[in-house]
């Protein structure tokens, strides 16, 4: 019961218990939509990754505090190109090396091109928990040259 301007009692009615729940429920949800979402988890780009000719499969591991890349499958084909270019057998061989983390989802590095017998300044940049791109650049940044690889 509460008294009204003109002085008489009256018991509240459905209507005002509505509003005052409809006034409740309205600051609840400003409320929610104000407070933040927790931070999506950044991507983890350890695991198996494969590249787009489907010939190689490179494995990322952290190596200390840096990410590195071994090569843990090659395709015959593949394994007999590198040995047409008398490079290193490809199994075991350490692709990817010392990788620091330059941003949330990005890593700057050395690849070594198996073919070509010879190491690259390289950037890693994962694009979503699947996609990894990788790109390699020669003569101070003038010849670039980069792939999408996928989990395997």
């Amino acid at each position: 019961m509460h008294i009204t301007r003109q002085g008489s009692l009256r018991s509240p009615t459905a209507a005002t218990r509505f509003g005052k729940w409809h006034i409740a429920l309205g600051l609840g949800a400003m409320f929610l939509a104000g407070a933040k979402a927790p931070a999506a988890p950044r991507p983890d780009p350890f695991g198996a990754w494969r590249n787009p000719d489907r010939s190689v499969v490179v494995k990322l591991q952290p190596c200390s505090d840096k990410l590195c890349g071994v090569i843990v499958w090659a395709s015959p084909s593949a394994q007999a190109e590198a040995r047409r270019a008398e490079a290193r057998p490809l199994i075991g061989l350490e692709l990817l090396r010392d990788y620091h983390r330059v941003s949330a989802t990005a890593w700057r590095g050395t690849v070594y091109v198996p073919d070509m017998g010879r190491s690259f300044s390289s950037k890693l940049v994962q694009r979503d928990a699947n996609t990894l791109e990788i790109s390699g650049c020669v003569i101070a940044g003038l010849l670039c040259r980069h792939q999408q690889w996928q989990r395997a």
